[in-house]
C-alpha cells in the first residue's frame, strides 16, 4: 500500500468535456470480509478511508456531483460510517443520493438497515436481482453489471447475430434484463418490517 496520499484526479474535465454527468460515485473501500482480508486493514480503516476520500474530493472539486458512499459490513460499521460523515461535517441528507456499499453479495438487508432507514436517498451499488428484490422498497436507485456478466457467457440474441460475438455491451440484452428485473420487482412479495 502506498504511504503517501495520492492527489485526486481533477473531475471538472469529466463534467465539462464529456457532459451529461448526473452524478458519480467516489472510490470507496469495500468492507466484505474477503476485501478486509486482502488489504489487511480493519473495517474501521476502510470506513475512514471511504469518508476521507469523499471529504478530500469535495475540498478539491466542490459541486462536481460526487455522491457520498456509506460503507460497512455489520450494522455497527454502517452506523460508525454515518457518524464519521457527521463528525467531518458532511450532511448526508443534503445529497440527492447516498451510495450504500458492500451490499452486492447480500441476500438480506438486516445489517444495512441502519443506512436504508436513515431517511436518506440510498443508491445500491452492484445489486444482483435477488439482492435488489430484497431491498428495493428502501432504495431510490440501484445499478448492476450482472446483465453484462450473464451476456458474456451466452450466445448473442437473434437480432444481434453477426453484429457482435457477445451481447455483454448490448442495449438489447440490457433492456431484456431490465424487463425481467422489473417483473420480479412488481411481483407480489412480503415486505420486511424494520427491526429496532
Amino acid at each position: 500500500m502506498p504511504t503517501s496520499k495520492p492527489r485526486p484526479v481533477p473531475l471538472e474535465p469529466y463534467r465539462d468535456e464529456i457532459g451529461l454527468l448526473a452524478w458519480a460515485g467516489p472510490q470507496d473501500w469495500m468492507c466484505e470480509p474477503d476485501m478486509i482480508a486482502k488489504t489487511g486493514l480493519s473495517a474501521g480503516e476502510h470506513i475512514d478511508r471511504t469518508v476521507g476520500n469523499f471529504v478530500d474530493l469535495m475540498a478539491e472539486e466542490p459541486g462536481v456531483g460526487i455522491i457520498p458512499t456509506v460503507q460497512g459490513w455489520r450494522s455497527a460499521d454502517y452506523e460508525a460510517c454515518l457518524d464519521l460523515y457527521d463528525k467531518r461535517g458532511v450532511r448526508l441528507a443534503d445529497y440527492p443520493l447516498v451510495g450504500v456499499g458492500s451490499v452486492c453479495r447480500r441476500k438480506s438487508v438486516k445489517d444495512v438497515q441502519a443506512v436504508l432507514a436513515a431517511g436518506l436517498r440510498p443508491h445500491g451499488f452492484g445489486l444482483k436481482t435477488q439482492a435488489l428484490e430484497t431491498c428495493a422498497e428502501y432504495l431510490t436507485s440501484a445499478d448492476s453489471l450482472a446483465w453484462s456478466r450473464d451476456a458474456r457467457w451466452d450466445a448473442p440474441l437473434p437480432q444481434c447475430e453477426g453484429k457482435h460475438k457477445s451481447c455483454s455491451h448490448c442495449v438489447h440484452w440490457a433492456m431484456r434484463w431490465r424487463e425481467r428485473v422489473l417483473d420480479v420487482l412488481h411481483a407480489p412479495r412480503q415486505l420486511m418490517l424494520p427491526t429496532t
